[in-house]
């Protein structure tokens, strides 16, 4: 991450005049509560980036990391109380077609923020509780007496994670194509011994979020693509977001490129289908991305008790090493930074930062400002790889928001 570098005069002029318009600095939204938006909705293209201010300190900082890190394309949108300070694209999709911000793209994890959200909607609903055990659902599961909604929704069950798997990895390697089945990726999971006792500990799994959209679907008795529209895409008026039960991605698309097989080879419709449950792999693009962020982290489709829960399901204090979970895996979870309910808080910022296959994606919400940062990359055949978007987001954090930086988890 960037040190935060003291505001240039430029931007600290620019900013004020953003504060004078009450859209940088307003005080925080209740839980619970939507930040506002701004007109009619409007096609995601790029906006003009004058000579000075924000917008071009955003622009220069993507053009900078992009040289940086060798990508092929950046895609950046950053807004304020849905307000547009920036939309910007760099780079290409493929050779000689150039990026814009109306390109899909996978969003990966970001449809985990999606699961938590509607959970918790049902919750409000009074449809179920965050502590009845999904044996109820899921009677096939073992433990699953032990195990609860929340578990799922916040990663403490103690399941392998399948992705961490020598044979998973050899498998997807081999054939990056291949459809995998829930019914599979369970098993992966569930065939290795727990790495700790349900609800003690904190560790990703995959395996959580496949099990919780089959969950979602028994609880409801609707199919998790529907059920997700109606609770969350449609509300936040996710237009560009959905979900695909091919690895197709729907034009325009952002084609990606990956190293991952010794190769740097087109990666664009390598099979998402283990990522997460059934109904949940999604695509989306800059726009949809940046109002994901402030949809979600603002709480805006939640009870007051909802976006507690969501910051915060109980696993702070979490997360430390045992004899089968390396510290590496079974991470720290601080006040400071932690697991939610699908999704991570960064200090005072609400996150998600997925990676799949040459793709690279990152979310941020910061509810003091009601600033978003949506961010959207790929690799060139020189880029070292990683969580390229997430690290831009850290920058155009520290620049915009220098008393609020985005630290790392764990």
């Amino acid at each position: 991450m960037s040190p935060a570098r003291t505001p240039s005069r430029a931007r600290l002029a620019a900013l004020t005049a953003l504060l004078a318009l009450g859209v940088i600095g307003a005080a925080v939204p209740a839980a619970g509560t939507a930040p506002g938006t701004a007109g009619h909705r409007r096609p995601c293209v790029a906006s003009k980036v004058p000579d000075r201010g924000p917008a071009r300190d955003v622009r220069r900082i993507a053009e900078r990391a992009k040289a940086e890190m060798g990508l092929k394309s950046v895609i950046v949108r950053v807004t304020v109380d849905g307000r547009e300070i920036v939309t910007t694209a760099l780079g290409e999709s493929m050779t000689g077609v150039p990026a814009t911000p109306a390109l899909h793209f996978r969003n990966g994890n970001v449809a985990i923020s999606y699961l938590g959200t509607a959970l918790l909607r049902l919750v409000d609903q009074g449809r179920v509780g965050l502590d009845d055990p999904v044996a109820r659902w899921l009677p096939g599961l073992a433990d699953g007496d032990r195990i609860t909604l929340r578990m799922l929704a916040a990663s403490t069950t103690g399941l392998v994670d399948y992705v961490r798997l020598p044979e998973f990895q050899r498998a997807v390697a081999a054939d990056p194509f291949r459809q995998w089945t829930a019914k599979e990726l369970v098993a992966l999971a569930t065939s290795r011994e727990r790495w700790y006792e349900p609800g003690t500990n904190w560790s990703y799994s995959h395996a959580n979020f496949v099990l919780l959209g089959e969950a979602l679907e028994k609880i409801t008795g609707t199919r998790l693509d529907v059920l997700l529209q109606e609770e969350v895409l449609g509300p936040l008026g996710l237009r560009e977001t959905r979900n695909a039960v091919t690895p197709e991605i729907p034009a325009p698309v952002l084609h990606a490129f990956a190293a991952d097989r010794g190769t740097y080879e087109e990666s664009t419709f390598w099979n998402p289908s283990w990522t997460t449950a059934p109904g949940a792999v999604q695509t989306t693009d800059i726009c949809d991305l940046a109002r994901s962020a402030a949809g979600i982290g603002s709480g805006r489709l939640l009870s007051p008790a909802g976006y507690r829960e969501l910051l915060n399901p109980g696993t702070v204090g979490l997360g430390r090493p045992t004899k089968t979970c390396p510290a590496t895996v079974c991470l720290a979870n601080t006040e400071a930074t932690h697991y939610g309910v699908g999704l991570l808080v960064l200090g005072d910022w609400v996150a998600q930062h997925p990676l799949f296959f040459g793709y690279s994606a990152s979310m941020a919400y910061l509810p003091s400002q009601r600033l978003s940062l949506a961010v959207s990359t790929t690799n060139g055949p020189d880029a070292a790889g990683g969580h390229s978007a997430h690290l831009i987001a850290q920058r155009i954090a520290a620049a915009l928001a220098p008393d609020h930086p985005i630290p790392d988890f764990g």
